[in-house]
């Protein structure tokens, strides 16, 4: 009896987690879906603040309260906007040399208060969260197919884990990484591929017929931006998984009820807008 009213609660607690999840998503669509139709600054003013949310939760996931140090982050992050914005990104090494120095800096100064843990964890934390986060400005400001290949991201990302999700909860039998996800399987895995590498070949098909690719030898392109986008994004999601575990806690933050905070929606993102830029770059 016990242990079926425990079954019970339990249930009702992931359906109605499920169900703030889905009308969170409803109410974050339009957030999404407005800044990466219009491009432009309305995109870039996006993304800079959701690149401060994100390192707003990163520092706060690593326990780094000295505001000096923080500030050079911040700052940092959003001069490196400035440099795409303006088009001198041909500078990112002068600038990352200029960041780094900058934080050694502020180590001597502020010592023994911070540690070079903590120095470190703010440069790895620019390149997780607005590194890798800015290739979704530098794939929407192609010309050539920015506008539409912009949405493979979100395509490859959010279809193979919801993918991964069913197929596994169905399926799943095998660990995929027990010690970071006891939840996601192999099967999951396999099946998140699989759904990545249907969708991405279904959008290119209708891209073809609508003139924006003009051969389906370019469909070769989008069946590995599936494949292997799809394996980044698991990947993502498995990094942001093990930064939480070494942290002790469930979630990122709490800005989007039933997704957690900002890089608990994005982990998978940030790593498939690169893999996606540079094959569009390189092989388009």
């Amino acid at each position: 009896m016990l242990l079926h009213i425990t079954i019970k609660l339990i249930e009702d607690m992931e359906e109605s987690r499920m169900k703030t999840r889905i009308i969170s998503s409803i109410i974050a669509l339009p957030l999404l879906l407005i800044p990466l139709i219009v491009g432009g600054k309305i995109l870039v003013a996006i993304l800079i603040l959701v690149s401060m949310l994100g390192l707003y939760e990163f520092y706060r996931a690593y326990s780094i309260n000295r505001y000096e140090i923080k500030l050079i982050g911040y700052l940092a992050s959003i001069i490196y906007y400035l440099l795409i914005i303006f088009n001198k990104i041909e500078y990112l090494q002068e600038f990352l040399g200029i960041f780094f120095l900058l934080l050694l800096i502020s180590y001597v100064f502020i010592y023994p208060k911070i540690n070079l843990k903590e120095i470190m964890l703010i440069f790895t934390g620019f390149f997780y969260v607005v590194y890798l986060l800015s290739y979704i400005l530098l794939v929407r400001n192609n010309e050539m197919y920015g506008a539409w290949f912009i949405w493979l991201i979100f395509i490859v990302a959010f279809g193979s884990d919801t993918t991964a999700y069913f197929i596994g909860s169905k399926f799943g039998k095998h660990k995929l990484a027990k010690e970071l996800s006891p939840k996601k399987s192999i099967e999951g895995s396999i099946g998140g591929i699989v759904g990545a590498i249907v969708y991405s070949l279904v959008f290119g098909i209708i891209l073809l017929k609508i003139d924006r690719l003009t051969d389906y030898s370019q469909l070769i392109p989008l069946l590995f931006i599936g494949g292997i986008g799809s394996m980044l994004s698991q990947i993502g999601d498995l990094v942001a998984s093990a930064i939480k575990r070494q942290n002790n806690i469930k979630d990122f933050g709490s800005i989007m009820p039933g997704h957690g905070g900002i890089l608990d929606r994005l982990d998978s993102i940030i790593f498939t807008a690169p893999f996606v830029y540079y094959i569009m770059k390189f092989f388009l």
